[in-house]
């Protein structure tokens, strides 16, 4: 079983024991998370799409950590210009576990 869920305006695949790294949620670690946005929800053959939302599903997960990932480099450069301009950027998530699919 596995659902299509979205969160900080990204769509995730995910199934019961997937972790995953989202956009931070203001949730402590240890606490549990549900996840109501779910847009289709498959078991096997049988598929539910939702228009825009599957009614009645939802996909409950528990926070694991919160963290930075990994330093981006941005360079700007304009040749013959004398122009280099440099910065990093670097984006917070929340992991996850997903602990269980309930289908509507």
């Amino acid at each position: 079983m596995y659902a299509v869920i979205k969160t900080g305006g990204k769509q995730y695949r995910v199934s019961a024991g997937d972790k995953l790294r989202v956009e931070t949620l203001p949730a402590d670690v240890g606490a549990e998370v549900a996840f109501d946005q779910v847009l289709m929800v498959a078991e096997g053959d049988k598929v539910s799409v939702g228009r825009p939302v599957v009614a009645g599903a939802s996909v409950k997960g528990t926070v694991i950590a919160h963290g930075r990932g990994d330093k981006i480099r941005i360079f700007k450069h304009r040749r013959r210009k004398h122009f280099k301009k440099q910065a990093g950027h670097r984006q917070n998530y929340t992991e996850i576990q997903i602990s269980g699919i309930t289908a509507g």
